[in-house]
């Protein structure tokens, strides 16, 4: 199992277990997760997954795509270690990843 801790919007953080292979909106979802979304279901359409990677972790995940970035230019509150969590795939190299949740 992977851990993910997930500062929710009231500033307090949750930490729960995933598997490998699940995406970070996935998990956010399946636990209901305030803030995230995925209405679009992972397809990097509406940025309703938004997170802010950990300083300590941004540089462990690979560069946001083309797409993604393009949909992150467009979102408000947009900062350097912003990414949509549908785009974060889970492996144990990511476990004890943190996000703060961008939307509430």
């Amino acid at each position: 199992m992977v851990e993910v801790t997930f500062v929710l919007p009231n500033g307090q953080s949750r930490t729960v277990a995933a598997a490998a292979g699940q995406s970070v909106m996935q998990v956010a979802v399946d636990e209901n997760i305030v803030g995230i979304q995925g209405d679009c279901g992972g397809n990097m359409s509406c940025g309703t997954c938004h997170v802010y990677v950990d300083e300590a972790w941004a540089a462990q995940l690979p560069a946001p795509g083309e797409v993604e970035s393009a949909v992150l230019d467009g979102l408000i509150g947009q900062r350097a270690n912003s990414r949509l969590s549908c785009q974060i795939k889970l492996s144990a190299a990511l476990s004890g990843l943190k996000v703060t949740v961008a939307g509430s």
